[in-house]
């Protein structure tokens, strides 16, 4: 597993030697974008559009644009040298909390953490000690020129590293249009969804989910690669148009029932009807 970050990372006094590996990969399928006459893939030059006149890497400055137009230069060796004074800090765990306190929207990116040189034990003991604490380290590392917040847990026997968005980062959820002030909906509505949420409840399973548009475009790659004849598949049967709630709600609960149990309810008969009175009985009644 190819390392990505080498350091070290300490609570209290104890320091542990430590590597970071990137724990997930992005499994995207990429498209190269090519010209339409002669299928020769498409090049993005870098260009200035007042010389203009192609860019070398080498003739390339960062700047921040803190208004309109106007520009502030940073050189590259001011970068690293800020790069370097906060790299070359270890990496101090400064609070430990429980994990349920840390809504799952700050969470951004993992990386499992393995021991360095001589660091089996210390890393043990803080494995040891995240377990039965129940609690997590909060962190700050500087990783790909950017301080990051990072939680420190145990998963499946092995220490991981989560970077998290700092607060700043996360959008107000009060800023979201449309959102209805107040839940405008009846106790009969409530208990209907709440069934069907359990119906549909269950423990999770990740093997249990696929990525069903990768699969359909690697088979899609293949048969064109292949020269084969592409099979368009069955599409799904329409989702009825029901925009009543409550028949909507009823709908997927007799949908996600077990074979044989759709329907089985004993309905409610509607009150009858009071006949309407002869008229013989009318003229009885106006005698």
């Amino acid at each position: 597993m190819h390392t990505m970050w080498k350091g070290s990372i300490s609570f209290g006094l104890v320091n542990i030697p430590i590597k970071l590996h990137s724990a997930t990969e992005d499994k995207d399928i990429k498209l190269r974008n090519l010209h339409k006459e002669c299928h020769s893939p498409i090049k993005y030059e870098k260009t200035c559009p007042v010389c203009e006149v192609e860019i070398k890497n080498e003739d390339i400055v960062k700047a921040y644009e803190y208004s309109k137009g106007k520009f502030v230069v940073l050189e590259d060796e001011d970068l690293e040298k800020l790069k370097q004074e906060n790299e070359d800090k270890a990496v101090e765990i400064m609070d430990f909390v429980k994990i349920q306190e840390i809504d799952p929207i700050y969470f951004n990116r993992s990386y499992y953490m393995s021991p360095g040189d001589g660091g089996g034990k210390a890393y043990s003991l803080l494995r040891k000690a995240l377990e039965t604490s129940e609690k997590v380290g909060l962190a700050k590392i500087i990783i790909r020129s950017k301080e990051q917040l990072a939680v420190v847990r145990v998963y499946e026997n092995t220490l991981i590293m989560e970077t998290i968005h700092y607060p700043d980062e996360v959008r107000q959820a009060a800023d979201v249009p449309n959102v209805p002030a107040e839940d405008k909906v009846t106790d009969k509505e409530i208990d209907t969804a709440i069934m069907l949420i359990d119906q549909l409840t269950t423990e999770f399973n990740p093997d249990k989910y696929t990525d069903d548009y990768r699969t359909a475009l690697l088979e899609l790659i293949e048969a064109k690669r292949t020269g084969k004849d592409i099979v368009t598949p069955v599409e799904k049967e329409p989702a009825a148009n029901v925009t009543d709630l409550m028949a909507a709600l009823q709908a997927s609960i007799d949908k996600t029932k077990p074979a044989g149990t759709a329907g089985t309810e004993t309905k409610k008969k509607p009150p009858a009807k009071k006949k309407r009175a002869s008229t013989k009985t009318k003229a009885k009644k106006q005698a």
